[in-house]
């Protein structure tokens, strides 16, 4: 039927160990479109992509192909957090299409930071894991959000150093507020590791954040969420992080955090820049009901995670493919709204390897419907999801 893949020979091919030919009716490869094409794969990587005329081990009839989604900020999904069982949310996130993710802890004490990063550095390491991301505890007190007040402090040198070498080269990416006492500090010796600071949860003036941008953060930890509404006489950090080409903006595509005309309009000024996050809480992919973010209890309800008894937004129970239908709903290209969730993340990570359907690259696919679901993911060259 149109549409349904077809294949040539039988799929039982979980674990390929030679190359793996397969054909769509439109292929996206992280920067451009063409109107078909064949995806070789072999030893887990692209080995080519080749016209669509080529000969093909599996066709995906009218399916695009896109390179696989990459999450930069999830805190968990399928019932648990990659704190507590990191291959139950790397499952949930892979059947919807996101073959790279990066697992986010929230604010804790340092000592039990230290032990989550040490406990997920051998996925990091084994490629399971894109990296670490510490999404605090060096936040803004007012601009704490689902973080729990009680574990938040400045970023002392030493402190900052002790959770960065535990992981011994895992933790890829931090969030901060560059205002706290030695903010700045902070994000110049982060930096100067070669690690990614993003400023989120935070209260700073502009000129604070073009400090901070001057002095290497490169990131906007969920634009306008946890921080300051845009002014017109204080603009905050909103302005200062738009300004700067040199930013990737963090957006939340789940129609909660972000009102979709606001999406799209970011998308259409910025299409460069923008990174589609999920900011996943353990709820992703899972039901309504009771859950915890760190050591706060969260309720969702209609989709929507908020800490137990108030108003505030919990992370969210998104899932990168539903971003992407969000965004397409919304108005924006398909083609740029992919790239959001593929090639612009990993730039913004520099995780080289991901978010390309390029020779060199790793193996990883989804493709997508003409609803833009998911009907297949390819990670490594293996099928996670096999066409049917």
């Amino acid at each position: 039927m149109p549409g349904a893949a077809t294949e040539r020979n039988p799929m039982t091919r979980p674990n390929p160990t030679g190359p793996l030919r397969v054909r769509a009716a439109r292929l996206h490869d992280g920067t451009a479109v063409q109107p078909g094409g064949v995806l070789v794969t072999e030893g887990g990587r692209v080995a080519a992509v080749e016209p669509a005329g080529s000969p093909a081990d599996v066709d995906l009839g009218s399916w695009t192909l896109v390179p696989g989604f990459v999450d930069v900020h999830a805190h968990g999904g399928g019932g648990a957090s990659f704190a507590d069982d990191p291959a139950a949310a790397l499952a949930t996130h892979r059947r919807h299409g996101t073959t790279s993710s990066v697992a986010s802890l929230v604010s804790q004490s340092l000592d039990t930071l230290e032990a989550q990063v040490r406990t997920l550095a051998p996925l990091v390491a084994a490629g399971e894991l894109a990296g670490v991301h510490l999404e605090g505890p060096w936040l803004a007190p007012g601009r704490k959000g689902a973080h729990p007040a009680d574990q938040l402090r400045a970023p002392a040198p030493a402190d900052v150093a002790r959770l960065l070498d535990a992981g011994a080269g895992a933790v890829r990416m931090v969030t901060l507020a560059p205002e706290l006492e030695g903010g700045l500090a902070a994000v110049g010796l982060i930096a100067g590791r070669g690690l990614v600071v993003a400023i989120g949860h935070t209260d700073a003036p502009a000129e604070v954040v073009a400090r901070a941008i001057g002095a290497g953060a490169t990131g906007a930890t969920h634009l306008f969420n946890a921080m300051p509404p845009l002014h017109h006489r204080h603009p905050g950090p909103v302005l200062a992080l738009l300004a700067d080409d040199r930013v990737w903006l963090e957006l939340v595509c789940d129609g909660v955090h972000l009102d979709p005309a606001l999406v799209a309009y970011l998308v259409r000024q910025h299409p460069g820049r923008v990174v589609f996050v999920t900011d996943a809480i353990a709820a992703a992919g899972s039901p309504d009901g009771a859950y915890r973010l760190g050591d706060l209890p969260v309720e969702v309800t209609g989709g929507v995670a908020r800490i137990a008894g108030t108003d505030t937004i919990a992370g969210s129970t998104l899932t990168l493919d539903a971003a992407l239908r969000t965004a397409i709903a919304a108005g924006v290209d398909w083609a740029v709204a992919v790239r959001a969730a593929t090639a612009n993340p990993a730039a913004y990570l520099r995780l080289a390897e991901v978010g390309a359907l390029v020779p060199g690259a790793w193996a990883d696919a989804v493709a997508l419907d003409a609803d833009w679901r998911v009907r297949a993911v390819l990670r490594r060259g293996a099928w996670v999801v096999p066409p049917r």
